[in-house]
Order: structure tokens, then sequence, then C-alpha cells
């Protein structure tokens, strides 16, 4: 076996072991740990740097700005965890900034059917419709900025454990690789 098929090779059973834990701990506690995140960013760097050198450490970091810079938004809004973009962020380092982009897209499309599916199962799509024009309407108006009673910390809304998402979007990216 080649260094390079050993390299995607232990980058797979990485990626998605952090991202099982993740998951486990979204849908048990609500949060995803700091450490698993940091450890899975610090491995991620240590692991291409050992394997590809100079080349290896811009990928990891490069990966892991991609992904924290592709969910920070939503989550300046109030629409995400912090933990959700550090575990995109760490699962970037391993996979590189064009592949945590597409994760990022898979795991969207996944949260989205996910999210719409809770909201029909709580009987909550008509006040998500409602707060979603809400919302667009205030950043029409006054700029994108978090709409209070509708951020997380202040919602009643169904919640989604968005590691979920991310699990799926993991698995989708690995896939298609």
């Amino acid at each position: 076996m080649d260094s390079n098929h050993m390299s995607a090779v232990v980058t797979t059973y990485v990626v998605i072991g952090v991202a099982l834990i993740a998951c486990l701990t979204d849908i048990r506690s609500r949060r995803i740990p700091n450490i698993l995140t940091l450890s899975a960013a610090v491995g991620a760097v240590v692991f291409h740097v050992a394997t590809a050198g100079t080349s290896g450490l811009f990928f990891a970091l490069s990966g892991w700005l991609v992904g924290l810079l592709l969910f920070l938004p939503f989550f300046a809004l109030g629409g995400m965890g912090g933990g959700d973009v550090k575990l995109l962020a760490a699962l970037g380092a391993w996979v590189g900034p064009g592949d945590v982009f597409a994760l990022a897209v898979y795991a969207s499309i996944a949260g989205g059917v996910l999210g719409l599916a809770l909201a029909l199962s709580r009987n909550y799509l008509g006040t998500a419709l409602r707060n979603i024009w809400t919302m667009l309407v205030s950043w029409w108006l006054m700029g994108p900025r978090p709409v209070p009673s509708m951020t997380l910390a202040d919602s009643k809304a169904p919640r989604l454990a968005y590691a979920v998402p991310m699990m799926i979007g993991t698995v989708v990216t690995l896939w298609r690789r």
C-alpha cells in the first residue's frame, strides 16, 4: 500500500470517528466538546505535516480556516452553535479546503431535509416559515444581525443536533472522493 493511499485511509477513519463522536455527544448533551474539536484539528495538522511536510501544513491550516469561515456567519447571526463551527473547521483540517466546502454543502442539504422533517413532525413548519420571513425582512431593513427571539439562545423552536447532518455530509464527501 503506497503512502498516499495509507494517508487517505487514516484520514477517512479519523474523520468518520470524529464526526461519529460529535454526533453522539451532540444528540445526548446538545454540545460538541472543545476537547474533541481541538484535538482533531491539532491531530490533523500533526498528521499532515508528518506525511507531507510544509504542503501538509498548508493543506490542514487552509482546510481548518475554510471550515471555520463557512459556518461562522451562521454562528454570528445566532442560528448555529459554536461547537458546530469548530467541528467543521476540525474536519476541514483533515480533508482540506476543497473537500470541506463540499462537506459543508452536503451537510447543509442534509440539515435542510432533517430540519424540514423535524418541523413537520413537531407541527412547527408554519411558524418556521413565518420566522424565516421575519428574519429576511429584518435583514433587508437593518442589515444581517441576530433577530431577538429567533436565535438559538432565545428560541423555543425544536432543535436539530447539527452534528448529525455534518456526519451525513462527511460520509457523502468521503464517498464521492
